[in-house]
């Protein structure tokens, strides 16, 4: 009896260590990323059960009349006026296992267009692929861990 306790605890403890570590290792996403080019910090942060994200510095902030750069390209006309600085454009990615997230989208304010997404680590950099459609047809872009 005694070795059937001990064995059942063991794997209640391996099943512990092992969620434990999933749970670390699917917000390895969270903080500040600098975005390709530079141009941009965004934050990556929990929202519910998944993850978003949104601008928090800009390289250039100011437009050429020295106001706030703002959303100027969204296709909703009512979004245009909305500041770059603060603005979600990462949403519902989820966590899909060792290394992997999907199933959210990502908004590109500088064409104004939003795209399907997933995203993962590679060498400490994280990587997201945007697409249309399915992700052969898409670009990927690399952030750098600020």
């Amino acid at each position: 009896m005694k070795k059937w306790v001990l064995f059942l605890a063991g794997l209640l403890l391996a099943v512990g260590v092992n969620a434990y570590a999933a749970d670390q290792e699917k917000d390895t996403i969270l903080g500040k990323w600098l975005t390709a080019k530079g141009k941009s910090i965004v934050e990556v942060y929990h929202c519910g059960d998944a993850y978003c994200g949104k601008i928090v510095w800009l390289k250039e902030p100011l437009n050429k009349e020295g106001k706030d750069k703002v959303d100027d390209k969204n296709p909703d006309e009512s979004l245009r006026t909305r500041k770059l600085i603060g603005l979600e454009i990462l949403k519902g990615l989820q966590f899909k296992g060792p290394n992997k997230w999907g199933g959210g989208k990502i908004y590109d304010p500088d064409k104004g267009k939003t795209y399907k997404c997933k995203a993962w680590m590679e060498e400490g950099n994280l990587k997201f692929r945007g697409y249309i459609g399915f992700s052969l047809l898409g670009r990927t872009t690399t952030w750098t861990r600020k």
